[in-house]
């Protein structure tokens, strides 16, 4: 089949990737400019540059104009493949193939349809994420569902670990559902918009740490926004302080969300819950942290049991 592919960082790359090595035909790449932010710095292999060492046409777009959709129309693909493209493709876009337009998305849809979901379902303690490949429509993330592919998550990994797991499915996923459209095998299941959830892009403020959340949740957190990622942080007497590990207590403790309460087991015990008076709640024990000069320091040293408020 002639493909058009629109696609950026990682994600893109490997789809591109995947059906460069295919028996289809890449006619046109799409792609984005390298953007400021953090989470377009990490995971930022270019599209760009794996189209060109291939010699295949490339546009770069922040959004489609015109001029795309002439240029699509003169080339007449059966299919678009998207994975990563960061803003809405329209009607005259994405309908515009034979058999429509393919959109990749890292999680299992319907559920965290949008944004950085895999950061999203570590926070929310999901067993399993995955890879959806689907029929694009005018929603976002919304249409019928090809096929999907789903990975456990374990009780101690970061997204990192999630991120490498769910990139190695890109590509036999996207083979294997193109070869499925092309055969006229292809079931399309309708996604269950009872089941849907959509996720805002994360800036800097979802990474502050909110110590009325349960504990278990302000753990997760830090593990989703480990190194790569923009590390989860709270404040210490006027100064930033980024978690790089922490970890449950095995007893409990009350209080006030936030207090800094004594040592346990290596690290420095902070009270945590929304209901942390009644002292049933484990605490979120502190070990490594950064500091905003980039120093990295023991928890013991820098907090200790000050009794200060982590805000």
């Amino acid at each position: 089949m002639r493909v058009v592919v629109f696609g950026f960082q990682t994600w893109g790359h490997r789809t591109l990737r995947a059906i460069l090595d295919s028996r289809h035909e890449v006619v046109l790449v799409v792609t984005h400019s390298a953007g400021n932010s953090p989470y377009e710095r990490m995971w930022s292999d270019s599209v760009e540059d794996l189209a060109r060492d291939a010699k295949i046409p490339v546009r770069v777009a922040k959004r489609p104009d015109a001029d795309l959709i002439a240029a699509i129309d003169g080339l007449d693909p059966d299919i678009i493949v998207a994975n990563n493209w960061r803003t809405l493709l329209p009607r005259e876009i994405y309908a515009r193939p034979r058999l429509g337009t393919l959109n990749i998305h890292d999680s299992l849809l319907p559920a965290y349809a949008g944004f950085s979901p895999l950061v999203w379902a570590l926070i929310n303690g999901e067993s399993h994420v995955g890879v959806t490949a689907h029929l694009m429509d005018e929603g976002l993330d919304t249409g019928p569902i090809i096929t999907q592919q789903s990975v456990p998550v374990g009780p101690r990994d970061r997204t990192v670990d999630l991120f490498h797991r769910t990139i190695d499915v890109i590509e036999p996923l996207v083979t294997g559902a193109l070869d499925l459209l092309e055969r006229g095998e292809a079931v399309a299941v309708p996604q269950d918009a009872a089941q849907a959830t959509y996720f805002h892009k994360r800036s800097e403020q979802d990474s502050r740490i909110d110590w009325s959340w349960p504990p278990e949740a302000i753990e997760r957190l830090i593990r989703a926004q480990s190194d790569p990622y923009p590390n989860a942080f709270s404040s210490f007497r006027g100064q930033r302080i980024r978690v790089l590990r922490a970890s449950l207590s095995a007893g409990r403790y009350g209080g006030t969300p936030g207090r800094v309460s004594i040592e346990d087991h290596g690290g420095v015990a902070v009270v945590a819950g929304p209901d942390a008076w009644r002292g049933r709640n484990r605490a979120v024990v502190l070990h490594e942290l950064r500091l905003d000069d980039g120093r990295e320091v023991d928890a013991r040293k820098l907090i200790g049991d000050s009794g200060a408020y982590l805000e």
